[in-house]
């Protein structure tokens, strides 16, 4: 009769095993590495990295376009940017071809950017929504350094003084809603600094009614006991929200 059959040793069974085990450990080993990786890549993608090399030559390189958007509105999250017409308050008019610091800006407001070494300003005239009110918007190109921070002191300082100056020319468009603003038109001004070596910029904004009418100025015993201020309180506070919202706008375009 032929012999019963030999049983196996196992040294193949445990050898593959042994293996088995092995490229599980690897398998699990590179799964970690690969989730790590991942995550450091996430976290990364997280950062929001200015890029400062960029930020001093934005106003050359940038489009009109893209500086003054044809519609902007202050984003109610990160989600928008200020340029969405989705949030859209205001509507362009018109862009400005001079860059002139002397013929953009006026009064107390020129002399001190001036002084601080302005390079350029760019200007663009914007009505609300309403067809109401009316916003010259100046984009002040300044030196590296503290001239920024300068300007946005010399802002706040006229947020609170009992003649605002009038800050920006405005820049009428002819065909538009614009086409009759001009400087005695002029109600409110805001302005707000960017500054710093990265950014050396500031936004001056001048508002006024479409209609033309003036505020300030009320006869009498009106124009007593703060009233003048309080009339004059809606244009500035209108300015002041605008330069916010280009600062914001800047800001996004610099990353």
């Amino acid at each position: 009769m032929p012999g019963a059959p030999v049983p196996a040793s196992g040294r193949g069974s445990t050898a593959r095993k042994v293996i088995g085990g092995l490229l599980t450990v690897f398998g699990v080993l590179g799964m970690l590495g690969g989730g790590a990786l991942a995550a450091h890549a996430y976290s990364n993608s997280q950062q929001s990295i200015p890029n400062s090399a960029y930020g001093p030559t934005l106003w050359r390189n940038e489009t009109t376009d893209r500086l003054f958007p044809a519609t902007v509105g202050e984003p109610p999250n990160y989600r928008y940017d200020a340029a969405d017409k989705k949030v859209a308050q205001w509507s362009r008019m018109g862009i400005s071809q001079d860059t002139s610091c002397s013929e953009g800006l006026s009064g107390e407001t020129k002399d001190t950017a001036e002084r601080l070494g302005c390079t350029a300003v760019l200007r663009a005239t914007y009505v609300d929504l309403t067809g109401e009110m009316i916003a010259t918007v100046a984009i002040i190109v300044l030196p590296k350094g503290t001239a920024g921070q300068e300007m946005g002191e010399y802002f706040d300082d006229q947020e609170h003084a009992d003649v605002p100056d009038a800050a920006v020319v405005p820049f009428a468009v002819p065909g538009t809603l614009a086409a009759k603003w001009q400087a005695n038109r002029r109600n409110g001004m805001g302005g707000e600094a960017l500054g710093g070596d990265s950014f050396p910029y500031a936004i001056a904004v001048t508002t006024g009614a479409v209609n033309g009418r003036t505020s300030g100025n009320l006869p009498g015993e009106f124009g007593d006991y703060g009233a003048n201020d309080e009339d004059r309180k809606p244009w500035m506070d209108a300015a002041n929200a605008l330069s916010e919202t280009f600062h914001t706008h800047l800001g996004n375009l610099e990353r």
